[in-house]
């Protein structure tokens, strides 16, 4: 049977056809396929074999005398299904090759996982002689293969179940894997892709410029907090963030020796929103205390400015009229000795009473989270807030630049106009109470705009209620107008900043302050 296959082959062999490599010895080309390193076998259209190489015998353990004449069907393991082999024979049969894999059995029982591909050997006029076979054994391919998708689908399910945020990031900042927290970090903050704000918020803190280097290097971190601000008085969100390279080799075939590849950033965020908030509830306490008694002074000080203020007006006049007195009376006019005499004590009074005004608290600039300050604000003034009745719109920007200033002077800035706000809604018998805060950021500033329901500054007073010591207020609080005291001190701390504040005369109702502050002031 073996000789009679055997035959056959060389009967198609010595076929007349035109010589493949000519000057090649055909012994050479007999040689090649006897030491090629892959498994490769000759059957018949039936597939019984007829010739296979030494590659076959050790992959399979058959020899050539054990496997010649019979059918290639021994590889079976019988464990492949049907529709594989119907598409294998379905193809070799029309003329055309099949690629594959087959569980294939070895001699030993054992089994192996072969790549296997079958090419049809064609005469001149197309009819299916024989079937050339070559396969390798795929098993420790697909060992690996399977170790390496099983090792991502486990990583994948732990990064996705974990309780923190995580961003794979690329050079330019665009999320290229994420998992469940971090989306609902986007539904939580309405946006589509909060990474780049994280980033600028933790450069911006590391003080880092965003222009050298970074495509090549990218950044590392380690404990970044980051804050962002919610609107619809959601409280806001904080973040200890840590980042690390992450470098992906080049799979590009002319990267093989050169090497190379791409860069990303591995964002990771843990919430600390909890921890954070009851260390913000004690500091508020501490706050609301230093401010109270930081807003005693600032009484204490500008009372007794406002009575040197007031008495420098009378005694100005008195040194006049004891002036005159005395170049008409030659010096000698007892009235006009007398007016001195007061007008001495009464200058020595005033020294007095100006090195009873307390000094001004110095205080160390530093950068300056705006929402922050807000936020502060608010918390200090909510028992009053909630005594008038007064509904407040939050609507920060989630991410604002820093700015250089001090702290506790943007607060009594502020402060001062929140409370003008509630003052001026908190009238009997008005309805409509509402306080609208809403920080944004510009080109080089930040703009904060403070507006509430009330009944507004008429025109003509909206130059004069930053004047000192003027107020609208009416004798006996029964007037529902601004206050005018203290807005001095806070268009001078807007100055101090490099600000401005402003009352917008636009509003058709209520009263709407702006205040301007550049990210780089004067502090």
């Amino acid at each position: 049977m073996a000789k009679k296959q055997s035959a056959t082959v060389r009967e198609h062999a010595s076929q007349p056809s035109a010589d493949p490599a000519p000057g090649i010895p055909p012994r050479v080309f007999q040689q090649t396929v006897e030491q090629a390193d892959v498994a490769i076998s000759i059957t018949d259209v039936q597939g019984a074999i007829l010739y296979v190489n030494s590659a076959f015998t050790r992959i399979t353990g058959y020899s050539a005398t054990e496997a010649i004449g019979r059918n290639e069907s021994i590889l079976s393991n019988k464990t492949t299904p049907p529709e594989v082999y119907k598409s294998l024979w379905q193809n070799i049969s029309h003329g055309e090759a099949w690629s594959g894999r087959l569980v294939n059995r070895r001699k030993d029982g054992s089994r192996y996982l072969a790549e296997l591909t079958i090419s049809p050997v064609l005469d001149a006029g197309g009819t299916v002689l024989n079937y050339l076979g070559m396969h390798r054994d795929l098993t420790e391919v697909h060992r690996l293969e399977c170790q390496v998708k099983n090792q991502k689908a486990l990583i994948e399910s732990v990064v996705d179940a974990a309780p923190i945020v995580v961003a794979l990031l690329d050079v330019d900042d665009r999320v290229v894997l994420d998992n469940q927290e971090y989306k609902k970090l986007q539904a939580d903050l309405g946006m589509a892709d909060p990474a780049p704000m994280l980033m600028t918020a933790i450069r911006a803190g590391l003080e880092i410029e965003t222009a050298a280097g970074r495509s090549a290097s990218g950044y590392a971190f380690l404990d970044r907090e980051v804050r962002l601000d919610l609107p619809g008085g959601k409280p806001p969100r904080w973040f200890s963030c840590s980042g690390s390279r992450v470098c992906e080799d080049d799979s590009a075939a002319d990267a093989f020796f050169v090497g190379g590849g791409r860069h990303y950033l591995l964002l990771v965020a843990k919430d600390i929103s909890g921890l954070r908030a009851q260390q913000e509830k004690a500091r508020v306490a501490a706050l609301q205390v230093v401010m109270a008694d930081e807003g005693r002074v600032s009484a204490l000080r500008e009372s007794l400015s406002a009575a040197v203020f007031r008495l420098e007006g009378p005694l100005n006049m008195m040194d006049s009229v004891a002036s005159m007195l005395a170049r008409r009376a030659g010096g000698n006019d007892p009235m006009a000795l007398a007016l001195a005499e007061a007008m001495a004590a009464g200058q020595q009074a005033l020294t007095e009473l100006r090195a009873m005004i307390p000094a001004e608290t110095r205080e160390p600039s530093g950068a300056i989270n705006v929402n922050e300050l807000l936020r502060d604000v608010l918390d200090l003034t909510t028992n009053r807030l909630l005594a008038a009745g007064i509904r407040v719109r939050w609507k920060p920007q989630a991410m604002l630049p820093l700015l250089q200033g001090y702290p506790n002077k943007l607060r009594t800035l502020f402060k001062a106009l929140v409370d003008n706000a509630i003052e001026a809604m908190n009238g009997r018998g008005w309805i409509e109470r509402e306080l609208l805060l809403m920080t944004r950021a510009q080109l080089g500033s930040i703009e904060i705009v403070i507006e509430d329901s009330g009944p507004g500054i008429p025109l003509e007073q909206q130059i004069k209620v930053f004047e000192p010591f003027y107020t609208t207020k009416r004798e006996g609080g029964r007037g529902r107008e601004h206050l005018g005291t203290g807005l001095a001190t806070a268009q001078q701390v807007a100055a101090d900043h490099g600000g401005t504040i402003e009352i917008d005369p636009s509003p058709a109702k209520g009263c709407r302050v702006r205040v301007v502050l550049p990210v780089k002031g004067r502090a």
